[in-house]
């Protein structure tokens, strides 16, 4: 079993900056890529960013430039680092990793989210 906790969000006025973190702990052989989802209220679920193991980057077009993704394999933790924040970055975001497991079975799993408002 793997268990994802995120952290980080919370309320910002546009412009500012926000810094999320993932980290995964279980029965993890390896996490082969860390991404970061959003949802917003009335909207679909849509994808931000996301890094491979080997560390590429890939990112929303609504987001380059602004976000940075990146992980510590070390400590099985992801982050995204979010700047010059606008009111329609305002979502709930969630981890999303894949992960080979300790029997070399790959798994998804999804964090519980956290909020992000940016006030204008």
């Amino acid at each position: 079993q793997v268990q994802l906790v995120e952290s980080g969000g919370g309320l910002v006025q546009a412009g500012g900056s926000l810094s999320l973190s993932c980290a995964a702990s279980g029965t993890i052989f390896k996490i082969n890529h860390m991404g970061w989802y959003r949802q917003a209220p009335g909207k679909q679920r849509e994808f931000v960013a996301v890094i491979t193991s080997g560390g590429s980057t890939n990112y929303a077009d609504s987001v380059k430039g602004r976000f940075t993704i990146s992980r510590d394999n070390a400590k099985n933790t992801g982050y995204l680092q979010m700047n010059s924040l606008k009111p329609e970055d305002t979502a709930v975001y969630y981890c999303n990793v894949e992960v080979l497991t300790t029997t070399f079975t790959p798994r998804n799993y999804w964090g519980q989210g956290t909020q992000v408002t940016v006030s204008s």
